[in-house]
């Protein structure tokens, strides 16, 4: 196989990052509204635990929107799936590291992770989108971090979710004249094209 006809696998199974960002940002939207009108440790809760549950969240969306939910077994890029769905994980320690001394940092260091994190994915669905994605969240969680008011540590969740809505639409749209082979209703086992 080759690696374009791969990544166009990843693209059209899911859709261009649309399903998993959507996801991500409920999470990040959920956590700050937590944050905002609740209380921090609940704000802190739900994107720890959130977070955990986006990759199975991101399969439930899609099979309920009727895709498939994921590539076959056997595709050569199964692996790099997995590797860059466990790096933002391993990462959360040096986060929380941070916020013990720094609570205002716990947002903003999440959100370098989460930029690092996306950077495979340019190669993973062959979308520079996720480059600028990458920088975006890099960039400007490098900056919320340098300029965050202890009164108001949660902004950056806020602009995070934000962002990743924003390219969730990208993500779609860049996607959308690309054909996913779904299976047709019936059971038959045939595949139809689907966009």
């Amino acid at each position: 196989m080759k690696i374009s006809d791969a990544q166009r696998d990843v693209r059209t199974t899911f859709v261009g990052g649309y399903f998993g960002q959507l996801v991500s940002a409920a999470v990040w939207l959920a956590s700050s509204a937590t944050w905002t009108w609740h209380s921090p440790r609940g704000g802190i809760l739900v994107l720890l635990v959130g977070g955990t549950l986006i990759f199975p969240l991101t399969l439930a969306a899609l099979r309920l929107s009727g895709r498939r939910s994921g590539l076959p077994r056997g595709h050569p890029m199964n692996a790099l799936g997995t590797q860059v769905a466990l790096a933002l994980p391993l990462g959360l320690p040096v986060a929380l590291g941070a916020a013990v001394g720094r609570p205002e940092w716990l947002y903003p260091t999440v959100t370098i992770l989460l930029g690092a994190h996306y950077l495979p994915f340019a190669f993973l669905y062959g979308m520079r989108m996720f480059v600028a994605l990458s920088g975006i969240l890099v960039g400007g969680g490098f900056w919320m971090a340098m300029t965050a008011d202890p009164e108001r540590p949660v902004l950056s969740g806020w602009a995070t979710g934000v962002v990743l809505v924003v390219f969730a639409v990208l993500g779609r749209a860049f996607t959308r004249g690309e054909a996913d082979p779904v299976p047709r209703p019936g059971g038959d086992g045939r595949m139809s094209r689907r966009s």
